[in-house]
């Protein structure tokens, strides 16, 4: 006897969807603009945008709120950070979002210096 009825792993789970399903199969996002602390922000949708789908209208919505680190993109939607950042590269590949990443340490400029100009600036 089939039972056609989907399967509940508790009450409030509901059916359970593999990630891969959310990714189409795929592990890596096609962009390695996506750490942490990168900060996405949607752009507005053209007309002729393409369909998302349930979990990258999501994504869309909250970075369209206000900008956002990529981890807290994950937070908010409940989504783990490896799926969200395949999601996020497929909106970037679309032009729906913008994405501006952290300086890297090495590029900020050293606290001796800054503080060497603060006193400087003092001085005047």
């Amino acid at each position: 006897m089939t039972d056609s009825t989907p399967r509940w792993y508790d009450d409030e789970a509901g059916p359970m969807v593999r990630l891969y399903a959310m990714t189409a199969g795929r592990a890596r996002p096609s962009s390695a603009a996506f750490d942490l602390m990168a900060v996405v922000q949607a752009e507005p949708r053209p007309d002729e945008a393409p369909a998302l789908s349930p979990e990258q209208h999501t994504i869309f919505t909250l970075c369209g709120e206000r900008p956002r680190p990529v981890a807290e993109v994950a937070s908010d939607s409940g989504l783990p950070l490896g799926v969200v950042r395949v999601l996020l590269s497929d909106l970037l590949a679309e032009g729906l979002i913008r994405v501006n990443r952290p300086v890297p340490p090495a590029q900020l400029p050293d606290a001796h210096i800054l503080r060497e100009v603060i006193d400087g600036l003092r001085a005047l």
